[in-house]
């Protein structure tokens, strides 16, 4: 690589598609010495620089971040990267990238995809059987269930099994607006916690503060975390979560950093 190369975008882009594109390629190797931070030299925030120079996303625009603690995370991660450089291990700059690439031009288009999850969503879907099943679902699910519809103003209906059950009409425009004034650093954080869960309950939970990560992670997995106790751990399911939950964790600190 020339000198010139902390200019060039690096395949690091949103959430979802780095990881099958770094096992089909060759990564890149590591061509820089120095991982900085520096202020934007546009409007606000701050730009990660690689031997002085900004990095850039995907679609060649400078990577600008306006939280701090969020900006410092995207910074270790470059700093921790060795002879490759391995976008897999980069969940923060990946989530950076897909806010600047694609939630800044169709805020619209995300937030209609966490709003249809809403339609479906985990936390209203329920087992019939076994009773201890059950229970540990009305147990975990209901508070965090009846939290979000006190604090959005809408009533999500259950179901038990997979027959689906239509939520009333409210319930779209009450999750549209719960999440309207998010950034977009932060409506990338919420998509991707939405689709990590399957849930936009969950998202909106912890997007209000009405959960912090770990319950949000550990309502998720409760179906999963049941099986488990019951048959034990499978050993791809195990790396799968492990690959989601890095990915998660970087969303809820998004969400987590301020301005």
């Amino acid at each position: 690589m020339t000198d010139n190369d902390a200019d060039q975008p690096i395949s690091t882009g949103g959430p979802k598609g780095p990881i099958k594109d770094s096992l089909r390629q060759p990564l890149p190797k590591r061509f820089y010495k120095d991982v900085t931070l520096a202020p934007a030299r546009t409007g606000t925030g701050y730009e990660v620089h690689l031997d002085g120079r900004p990095l850039r996303t995907p679609l060649k625009r400078i990577l600008i971040i306006a939280e701090p603690a969020f900006a410092d995370l995207v910074v270790e991660e470059w700093r921790a990267q060795t002879a490759v450089i391995d976008p897999a291990a980069m969940p923060a700059t990946r989530l950076a990238n897909s806010a600047i690439d694609t939630v800044a031009d169709n805020r619209a288009a995300v937030a209609d995809e966490i709003v249809a999850y809403a339609g479906s969503d985990l936390l209203c879907y329920r087992a019939a059987n076994p009773s201890g099943l059950v229970s540990r679902q009305n147990d975990v699910w209901d508070p965090i269930l009846k939290a979000v519809e006190e604090t959005i103003g809408a009533r999500f209906i259950r179901a038990e099994g997979i027959v689906h059950a239509a939520q009333p009409e409210a319930v779209p425009h009450k999750v549209a607006a719960a999440i309207e004034g998010l950034s977009d650093l932060q409506l990338a954080a919420a998509q991707l916690i939405t689709t990590l869960t399957g849930s936009a309950i969950l998202a909106i939970a912890h997007v209000r503060g009405l959960i912090d990560a770990d319950a949000v992670w550990s309502a998720a997995h409760l179906d999963e975390d049941w099986q488990i106790a019951l048959w034990g751990p499978d050993e791809e399911a195990a790396a799968r979560r492990a690959v989601h939950e890095r990915d998660f964790r970087a969303a809820a600190a998004a969400l987590a950093a301020k301005a």
